[in-house]
């Protein structure tokens, strides 16, 4: 089991703290603490997450970037995270990519509530295809994303097990001030840990991963602590009780200092 610190990865936003999209779960919170692409060329980081808020069409603008981007990169690699890409831009962002975390989305009812979009599930698919042909892709599925309620992300694991997949990260809904869903819940821990063990059952040999995104507390404790018995291959800053509990079971415990995707 490996467990992650990514200390020697740091996020990038290419939009600055602008976003158009507005999603219901984020609202543009989570861009205020990133760094701006100058960030880049005097800092130590080993790899970077290349991200920012979305236009209102779903594209985070990475595409425009790539020369810049390419310029300072020397030698670090990139996580890029590209929302619903055009075909066009696939090339462009394939040129400095090391890898593209996608959100992986199985329900339109979701896509249309928590993102705003007129979108849906082929939308999706066709994106998660035409990227999977030139760069290596890491899908992303957000448990809980429709304010606390699982709802889709079942159908998003076995949509992913029919186009294929080199390995699969789950994040966890985590309510957030100053969003519209600000006063849901996280969704059900028991919920949670069937799914994660679902998934396990399902997909025997994808590499599976519990991302940084998900609440802490006595929640965190308690699912990361699950996600060590489910035999989870990465966990992403995991609590000590966690860490503990894969030790006392006599598990071979990897670090790494990166983004578990990298």
């Amino acid at each position: 089991m490996r467990f992650a610190y990514p200390h020697q990865t740091k996020s990038i936003s290419v939009t600055g703290s602008e976003c158009e999209q507005n999603c219901a779960h984020c609202s543009g919170h989570y861009l205020k603490h990133m760094l701006p692409i100058s960030a880049i060329k005097e800092s130590h980081a080993t790899s970077f997450l290349i991200s920012g808020g979305c236009k209102a069409d779903g594209t985070v603008p990475i595409g425009q970037h790539v020369s810049q981007l390419k310029a300072v990169k020397q030698g670090r690699r990139y996580n890029l995270h590209v929302g619903l890409i055009e075909e066009d831009e696939v090339a462009k962002i394939a040129e400095i990519a090391d890898c593209v975390s996608f959100d992986f989305v199985g329900d339109d009812e979701t896509i249309h509530e928590v993102f705003g979009l007129e979108r849906s599930v082929s939308d999706y698919i066709q994106c998660y295809q035409k990227l999977r042909e030139q760069v290596k892709v890491m899908p992303h599925i957000c448990i809980g994303l429709h304010g606390g309620q699982i709802k889709g992300e079942y159908r998003a694991v076995e949509l992913l097990q029919e186009l294929g997949m080199d390995a699969l990260t789950f994040i966890i809904f985590t309510p957030t001030r100053g969003t519209p869903y600000a006063d849901c819940l996280p969704p059900n821990i028991e919920e949670v840990v069937k799914l994660l063990q679902w998934a396990r059952e399902t997909c025997p040999l994808v590499p599976i991963h519990l991302g940084c995104m998900r609440p802490g507390g006595r929640y965190r404790s308690e699912i990361d602590e699950w996600a060590v018995k489910i035999g989870i291959d990465t966990i992403v800053n995991p609590t000590p009780k966690a860490v503990a509990l894969a030790k006392e079971l006599g598990i071979s415990i990897l670090r790494s200092e990166e983004c578990c995707v990298l």
